[in-house]
């Protein structure tokens, strides 16, 4: 089967690859039509991998999906043929002591789609368990269909923060995980979320939401519009959703006391933490790794309305052009934020 495989580091190719096609009795096999570049995607593609995840061999790329159901397994009853999806792309162990605990997202034996040595969805057809693939609501196109996996990032960062109605927040970066951190933020009762970067392009795109508000660090300390605009008080939340080090210099300058900071990006090397900042103002630390139990929530968020992707989807290509697309991802062009490739063609 055709599919968009990285070689090795450096090196991707569209080509044919054996993959497994059996439909167990609680699978679903499903026609892939639209899938998101990642910046996982990317790390494995110019770097060869992702901290201790590293490529042993080639492996097909793509987590970010959706598609149509075309085949059910014997035991599936909630979703039939013709049925437009999403899907969850990590596969846990129910029975691990992670599931029973509802953290089945840092379950050590999860299986997650274009992680080493797991192929990913950029191929006509996956295998998918019924139990994380979600139907779409006909207000959902196939590519909003693909924003709700990185979506649910932001979604599962809002979880952790515990936000209260009304909270202030400060998102350190503003690319994909960080204008949907903040969409996520809004979503779950901020009154106003401040977002940094250095990339006016990308900051435009995050000021055309209601509630974000931009603020470009190469202008201005993001610690001073902070304190500024909350009377010297800081920000009741903030995510750091850059993975860049130096996010960590003045990270607790922006959080007021007793206020939390949750991690979301992930940075490439070890950072230096400010130990004593954060003890100072006991302020609550919260990691994110990936999501869990939030894929149906922000798949519901994107269908009422109340949430717009759209506006960050910057970029469609054609399967056959996919490796086209992961060089124009890989320049990272400033004006983009999403990019995605249509595998299917046909008007399902």
């Amino acid at each position: 089967m055709r599919a968009l495989v990285v070689e090795k580091k450096g090196e991707l190719a569209l080509r044919d690859i054996d993959l497994p096609l059996t439909v167990g009795p609680d699978d679903v096999k499903i026609a892939v039509h639209t899938v998101g570049i990642c910046g996982s995607d990317l790390h494995y593609y110019l770097h060869g991998g992702i901290g201790s995840y590293r490529l042993q061999m080639p492996m097909v790329l793509g987590h970010e999906a959706a598609g149509v159901v075309v085949e059910t397994g014997s035991k599936v009853v909630e979703l039939k043929a013709g049925d437009r999806v999403c899907m969850e792309p990590g596969i846990p162990n129910l029975s691990s002591r992670a599931s029973k605990l509802g953290r089945y997202n840092v379950d050590p034996d999860v299986l997650f789609w274009a992680t080493p040595p797991v192929h990913g969805a950029l191929t006509p057809f996956v295998i998918h368990p019924a139990a994380f693939t979600y139907k779409l609501p006909e207000s959902v196109s196939f590519a909003e269909g693909a924003m709700v996996e990185p979506f649910a990032i932001g979604m599962h960062a809002a979880t952790r923060a515990r936000i209260v109605p009304g909270d202030v927040a400060a998102v350190i970066g503003s690319g994909p995980i960080g204008i949907m951190t903040a969409l996520a933020a809004l979503a779950g009762g901020c009154s106003r979320v401040y977002i940094s970067d250095l990339s006016s392009e990308k900051l435009n795109v995050a000021a055309r939401y209601a509630g974000i508000h931009p603020v470009n660090i190469a202008d201005e300390p993001f610690g001073s519009v902070i304190s500024r605009e909350t009377d010297g008080w800081g920000a009741d939340v903030v995510f750091e959703a850059s993975g860049n080090a130096r996010a960590y210099e003045n990270l607790f300058d922006l959080v007021r006391p007793g206020g939390v900071a949750v991690i979301v990006g992930l940075p490439a090397e070890p950072v230096a933490f400010d130990v004593h900042a954060a003890i100072c103002k006991e302020v609550r630390i919260e990691t994110v790794m990936r999501y869990a139990n939030v894929f149906d929530r922000a798949l519901a968020l994107i269908a009422s309305g109340r949430v717009d992707l759209k506006p960050l989807i910057t970029g469609t290509y054609r399967f056959a052009d996919s490796v086209q697309a992961f060089e124009r991802a890989a320049a990272a062009n400033p004006t983009d934020v999403k990019l995605q490739i249509r595998v299917s063609e046909d008007g399902f």
